[in-house]
């Protein structure tokens, strides 16, 4: 079963106007899938094999020769040296566009490696997991609390019938062994474990990297390096305030965010519905849900906002977005009905004019709050972003 991504447009897109296409994104958010199956045409070469990363990174014109564009590269962060090789390649023949797609699961790294060899000639996207709107659309009958804990790995929704919790405790196993030992001297596996579900607990706040050593049993300059290289391979995500020049009293920490509920749900012990009406974290990861769909819709340049959250010492919203001097304010709420903006209407009197709110909550429909205020499902996410 294939799963239609919104994304895909902007990838042919890119293709049809840019020399190269690199799609980046953590593991198993289906960005090989999708690449093979937009472009049928192109050779395919996975870098995962050793014997193809050592040729490319060493040998690129052997590699380039044995495997000629049009060329789908996977897993190209491990071979750093293909990418400056690609740039003459490239320049050699310039009008010719999509010859090169490229995809990586370390999106730092390889950001870098465009910017120093292929800046002006590569398209850099971003593939996160399935946002709930194209959840609805393969499995329509999928509730959110389902959706919550299974979070938005293509594979789930392929195939049904795969337990998530045994999918996920793969997944952290896999990831342990695989990128971080690649990436960090992790003297411990076992402390790296409890580092993620301390992470998991502190989804949706502000970020402490101090507390999070002290409980861990770490030193800070390691706690940053763990957060550092989980934020690189797309497991987390910190999302800045935002401030003004005449507001000197708002919070400059980030928050800390799972890009996937399902993980953040399964390090957080909650495996079935009766966890999450029983938690009382379940606010947390509620907001973090909301926070992945409207990353995730922003990702394929649905509406072009820039998100971030409000905070100063008495009052706080979970999100803002802001686009050309407009402003809009939104919180997370773990309800069906919520009856009014509550805290939000105090930072309303901090624009002007008065921006508008959205309640992002369970109800089944959207409905006025008044006030320039609306209660949002989320599937109907979208909607406030256009």
């Amino acid at each position: 079963m294939w799963i239609e991504r919104l994304i895909e447009p902007v990838v042919l897109d890119r293709a049809r106007t840019r020399p190269v296409v690199v799609l980046t994104g953590a593991r198993q958010t289906g960005k090989t899938s999708l690449v093979r199956r937009l472009f049928p045409a192109h050779h395919y070469v996975s870098l995962d094999l050793p014997s193809e990363a050592e040729q490319a990174e060493l040998d690129p014109s052997a590699f380039l020769a044995r495997h000629p564009a049009p060329l789908i590269v996977d897993e190209v962060q491990y071979a750093p040296g293909l990418l400056r090789h690609l740039k003459r390649e490239v320049d050699e023949r310039r009008n010719e566009n999509g010859r090169f797609i490229l995809t990586g699961s370390q999106p730092f790294e390889l950001m870098s490696g465009v910017a120093e060899s292929l800046a002006g000639r590569a398209a850099v996207l971003s593939l996160g997991g399935l946002s709930y709107a194209e959840i609805l659309r393969a499995r329509p009958e999928t509730t959110v609390e389902q959706a919550m804990l299974r979070g938005g790995f293509p594979e789930l929704y392929e195939k049904p019938e795969i337990d998530a919790r045994g999918f996920f405790q793969s997944y952290v196993a896999t990831y342990l062994e695989r990128d971080l030992r690649s990436q960090l001297q992790v003297g411990n596996l076992r402390d790296f474990e409890r580092f993620l579900r301390a992470a998991a607990l502190r989804t949706s706040q502000l970020l402490n990297r101090a507390d999070m050593a002290r409980d861990v049993g770490i030193s800070p300059s390691t706690a940053g390096q763990w957060l550092s290289a989980l934020e690189r391979s797309g497991i987390l995500s910190l999302l800045e305030p935002w401030f003004s020049n005449r507001t000197k009293s708002l919070v400059k920490s980030p928050k800390l965010h799972f890009q996937d509920s399902g993980l953040c749900a399964f390090l957080m012990g909650m495996n079935s519905v009766s966890d999450l009406h029983d938690s009382p974290l379940v606010g947390g990861l509620w907001e973090t849900m909301v926070f992945t769909e409207i990353h995730r819709l922003l990702a394929v340049e649905i509406g072009s906002w820039q998100l971030a959250f409000w905070r100063d010492r008495t009052k706080e919203a979970d999100f803002l977005l802001h686009r050309a001097g407009h402003i809009m304010l939104a919180d997370a709420k773990w309800t069906q009905h919520p009856s009014g903006t509550g805290r939000l209407e105090r930072i309303r009197a901090e624009f002007e004019p008065a921006p508008p709110v959205a309640i992002l909550c369970r109800c089944e429909n959207p409905y006025p709050l008044g006030n320039d205020a609306t209660a949002l499902p989320l599937a109907s996410v979208g909607s406030i972003l256009v």
